[in-house]
Order: C-alpha cells, then sequence, then structure tokens
C-alpha cells in the first residue's frame, strides 16, 4: 500500500463514508502517510527488524549503545521494556521522560500462546530466571511469564535457550497480534464443547512474526475458547471465538470483536456470525487486517479495534468483514450459553482420559525461578509432562494419575501453590506495579499479597461459617490503565496518590465495585461502579475490604451476589 497525502480527503467507499475534517490516520482511507512520530519511525523500520541490531550490535556494546527508537519502540516486538529504575516515587511518574524513569535492565515477556507449556520449557523458564533475572517470574493474566533484571548483553543467550525448548518473546509486546488466550483446560475437560488448540497452533505458526501483521495502530488481543466455562476473559478482548454447538452446523465459535479496557473501557460487541472451526484463521486474519487498515492511527489514545466498533456498529463491522475480506458470508448464529463452571479451574479435576488436573493458586501470580524449577521436578515425578498458564495469574497441571494426586498436593502446598485457596487468594490478581514499571503510581504485588492474608485472618470467622461467597474477586492495578482488569472485579482497585492529611501524598486507590464478566453467577459481563470520593489508602485497604464484606453478609438478600448488591446498596453502605 502506497502513501497518500491527498487522500486524507477520498472518504468515500464501502467503508469509509464521507467524513470531511482532520484525517484519523486510516491506512485504506487517508493514506498511509505517518501522522505522527510512532508511525514514522514504525515505517522506517519495522520493529521485527531490530533483532538482528540486539544480536549483533547492543548485545555485544552494552545498553548506551542502543539507538532511542529502538531502545522504546522497536524492543517492544521482542517482549523487551525498560524497566522501572529503583527508587522514583510515584509522583515523578507523569512528570519525568522515559530515560529519566527507566533503568538499564529489561523486563522480557515470554510469550505462551494458549498458555501451552511442557515441563522442559517451564524448567528452561525457571533457570533463565535464575541465570539472569534474578530469581524474579510474574504469571501475568495474559497468560505470559514475564523475568525482570534481563541485560541487553544477555538478550541473545536467552532467546537461544527458549527458542531450543520451542519458545518465544516474538511479539510479546508491540503493535501487534499479542500472545492468543486459550482455555487452559482445551483438550483434556470433559465436558469440552470444541478444542482449540488446532486454531491456536495455526494462527501462532502462520501469522506471528508475519511482517504484513507486524505494523497495527497499537496492540491487538484475540482469545478462544471452547469450554463452557468461558475461561479466557473474551468479552475483554480485540477478538474472540467463544465455542458453541450450532443448532445445524454442530460445535464451533460465537464471534466477539472490540473488548478493552485502559481508561476507556469498552466490553466486546458479538457480530451474531457463527464461526466454524475451519474458518478462525479466515475470520482472524481479516479482522486483524480490518484493524490493520481501518483503526485509527493519529492518536494512539484512540487507536484500539474499540473505537473504531464504537463508530461502525457491528453490522457494518461485519458487512466489511464478510465483504471485503472474507468474500463470503458467514453463517447466522445464536449466542453461546452462560458459562456453567468456574473459569479459572482451581481445584482438583476429573479429565476425559480419567487423569487428572489440578488448578492451583500462586499470590498474586508472583512466583520465582527456583519455585518453577521446583513445579517442573515435582510434575516429572508425579507422571505430568505439562501445564498451562490461565488468565487470571494461576496454573493448571495436566495428565496427573489419580493415586499420585495426594503426594503430589502435598508438594504444591511446599511450593506456595495451593489448589485449595481462601476466597481471596483464589480470586486476586495483581499488575507488576511501581516494583518495575514505569507507568505505575504505586506499589501492587505486595500491597495485594499483604491484603490477602490479613483477610484471610480478619475474616477468618465468616469463612468458617460458611456465609463469605465461593468467589470473590480483588484486582489491584498501579495506574489507571487496567493491566490488572479493575473495571470488571468485585473489587477493583485503580492506583492513585491521595492526601495524607500532612501536606503530603501516600499511595492508594480509587474504588470500583461490582464488576464482573460472564460466569457462573453472572448472566453477563458489566463494569464496576464508582462512588464520588470512595478511595482508600494501602494502609487501610484490608480494613476497607473486611467492614465492605461484613456489610455485604449482613445486608444481602437471599442468593444475592457481591456484585448485585454493591449496585443496588446506597452509597454509604460501601464508603
Amino acid at each position: 500500500m502506497t502513501s497518500s497525502t491527498a487522500a486524507a480527503t477520498n472518504t468515500q467507499g464501502r467503508s469509509g463514508a464521507t467524513r470531511p475534517g482532520r484525517p484519523h490516520g486510516q491506512w485504506r482511507v487517508d493514506g498511509t502517510a505517518p501522522l505522527n512520530a510512532n508511525e514514522a519511525w514504525k515505517q522506517e523500520d519495522g520493529g521485527l527488524n531490530v533483532r538482528e541490531r540486539i544480536e549483533q550490535v547492543y548485545s555485544k556494546r552494552g545498553f548506551d549503545s542502543i539507538e532511542k527508537t529502538d531502545l522504546h519502540g522497536r524492543f517492544r516486538w521482542w517482549g523487551l521494556y525498560t524497566q522501572r529504575r529503583p527508587g522514583i516515587d510515584g509522583g515523578k511518574t507523569a512528570t519525568l521522560e522515559p530515560h529519566e524513569l527507566e533503568d538499564k535492565y529489561f523486563m522480557l515477556r515470554v510469550r505462551i500462546d494458549g498458555g501451552s507449556l511442557t515441563t522442559h520449557q517451564l524448567r528452561v523458564i525457571g533457570e533463565i530466571s535464575t541465570d539472569f533475572g534474578r530469581g524474579t517470574a510474574d504469571l501475568t493474566d495474559r497468560q505470559n511469564i514475564q523475568l525482570h533484571w534481563i541485560r541487553v548483553e544477555d538478550v541473545p543467550e536467552i532467546w537461544r535457550r527458549l527458542e531450543d525448548a520451542g519458545l518465544s518473546t516474538t511479539e510479546a509486546c508491540g503493535d501487534v497480534p499479542r500472545v492468543i488466550l486459550g482455555s487452559p483446560v482445551a483438550g483434556i475437560a470433559a465436558d469440552e464443547i470444541i478444542d482449540p488448540t488446532p486454531a491456536i497452533e495455526e494462527l501462532a505458526k502462520r501469522f506471528i512474526g508475519d511482517p504484513e501483521l507486524a505494523n497495527l495502530p497499537r496492540k491487538f488481543k484475540t482469545a478462544i475458547t471452547g469450554h463452557p466455562s468461558q475461561d479466557v476473559v473474551h468479552e475483554i478482548n480485540d477478538v474472540a471465538f467463544v465455542g458453541m454447538v450450532h443448532p445445524e452446523l454442530g460445535p464451533g465459535y460465537d464471534l466477539w470483536v472490540g473488548g478493552a479496557l485502559s481508561v476507556t473501557p469498552r466490553l466486546a460487541e458479538r457480530l451474531g456470525a457463527f464461526v466454524q472451526p475451519h474458518q478462525v484463521a479466515d475470520v482472524w486474519v481479516g479482522i486483524t487486517k480490518i484493524f490493520r487498515d481501518y483503526g485509527y492511527r493519529r492518536l494512539r489514545t484512540k487507536a484500539r479495534l474499540k473505537f473504531l466498533l464504537a463508530d461502525w456498529g457491528t453490522d457494518r463491522f461485519r458487512d466489511v468483514l464478510e465483504e471485503e475480506y472474507l468474500g463470503y458470508r458467514l453463517t447466522d448464529g445464536p449466542p453461546a450459553a452462560k458459562p456453567s463452571t468456574p473459569g479459572d479451574h482451581v481445584g482438583i479435576h476429573r479429565q476425559k482420559d480419567g487423569r487428572y488436573f489440578i488448578g492451583v493458586s500462586p499470590v498474586v501470580g508472583r512466583v520465582s525461578g527456583a519455585t518453577l524449577t521446583s513445579l517442573a521436578a515435582l510434575l516429572e515425578d508425579h507422571g505430568s509432562g505439562r501445564l498451562r498458564t490461565t488468565p487470571h495469574q494461576k496454573l493448571v497441571l495436566l495428565d496427573v494419575p489419580e493415586h499420585q494426586l495426594d503426594s503430589l498436593v502435598d508438594g504444591l502446598e511446599a511450593l506456595g501453590l495451593t489448589p485449595k485457596p481462601s476466597v481471596f487468594r483464589r480470586s486476586s490478581i495483581a499488575c507488576t506495579g511501581i516494583e518495575f514499571c514505569k507507568l505505575a503510581i504505586v506499589e501492587t504485588k505486595i500491597t495485594a499479597a499483604t491484603a490477602v492474608a490479613e483477610l484471610e485472618t480478619r475474616l477468618a470467622d465468616l469463612a468458617e461459617s460458611g456465609v463469605l461467597p465461593e468467589r470473590l474477586s480483588l484486582h489491584v492495578n498501579g495506574c489507571p490503565n487496567s493491566c490488572a482488569r479493575i473495571q470488571t472485579a468485585d473489587i477493583g482497585l485503580k492506583g492513585q496518590l491521595l492526601p495524607d492529611g500532612d501536606g503530603g501524598q501516600s499511595p492508594g486507590f480509587q474504588v470500583h465495585l461490582g464488576g464482573g464478566l460472564a460466569s457462573l453467577d453472572r448472566e453477563e459481563a458489566g463494569l464496576g461502579r464508582t462512588v464520588r470520593g470512595l478511595k482508600v489508602t494501602a494502609d487501610d485497604l484490608p480494613e476497607y475490604v473486611e467492614r465492605l464484606v461484613r456489610r455485604f453478609v449482613a445486608d444481602r438478600h437471599l442468593s444475592e451476589t457481591f456484585a448485585e448488591w454493591t449496585h443496588r446498596a446506597d452509597e454509604g453502605a460501601l464508603l
């Protein structure tokens, strides 16, 4: 596609109704001439091209040799972000330039499509963490594993080890198709509707690292599940395929588009189209190319698919997909049924082959290299050779023989990986926070872990009496960008600095209440409620949550969920 500034005024056509005024940077409407510096450097040299410079130049000459658009841009295409320099408080996050905030170390994101790992691969990641990352390892809520303290000098060796094990960091970050979320129980669950593994593998093999799809307006997130729990948070992905059975065509997928959170949350919408298994790749590529060709590129704050869908609507979006990109019509289809089981897969469950899978809960996704290597050995000693990460910062361990269950559970507990977590340990997640992230304002991992531990003690009486809800999600985020999905949690916490009463500031959070995605307890997704003035300091967080939960237990109607109660309760009950 050639650049054309004249095309900015040519806004006629099936997908670009006449639109006077300033162009939005839509390639197929306005031409491909870049309208900002970010788009300019992406066209000058694609993000995938930086790998050779990392291997041949930067790893040999060190951090200070890295060209700035590579450092703050193209490195992301290979899963690398500079991490935050220690000692910079949250009040400086919005006032300092990136080079003033960053350290000479990197976060490295290992891409794990579908969350699928062998124990050998897990051991390799654990060893890399120990050898190069000071033992750091975090499970993300997008099924990846993140390491920290990585030096550019070590990246080629890390890539060699990962790729020898069948792993990579390709397009783990950047304006590209990010990791493909997949059901953690794909291919093994007894109640599975359709196994999404072939679709995930095809997309990853054919299209990840494809230069034709490596310059999108911004990140592009995909989710595919064939499990009735709908376990891939499909409502907050750019494109999602949700397993269902069509009354005439049999198993396939309900198609959703345009979900994303951040500072302008928008839930995905159904296109009303049924996607047969052999059509998944065509449909995915078509939607990815719609985003590439029609997505808004002038302002990065508007450069997500959700904004295009909001302007077009689902009917027009589907027409463009079918007429311009597929060349055929998709069959209409009914919505998938409401989820029938919990989607975190925590606990011990029988597989369809008679063996068992075990869902375990590390505290807010924080593990370590030593934990990962120990887990790999433990699983192998108990007859298992594979596992899955989940979109809830959990692990699902597969193929465990029945006679090995008790011994394996004992070993898991010793590693801090319990299949029988408390309510809060089970349902809490936290983003990276100020410890490593340059965008963060407050600390998150320790804050969340401390709150979980305190709440287990503070609310022990309610747990023992059986009146606590089985699931109650607490999501802790270090800034407004919602990597921890604060708007779709029962209790979502957005990091900010609060007045301390002495002229200074304290780390704290704005509170969102009653959000959630479709689940066993909820018919459909909805965003949380915010109450004016409802903010809590990090130190007061456990006390606030305890007070809130006790009020819920005292006030709720019969069978009322926490989310339902928070949306009907008077503001005074929530403060």
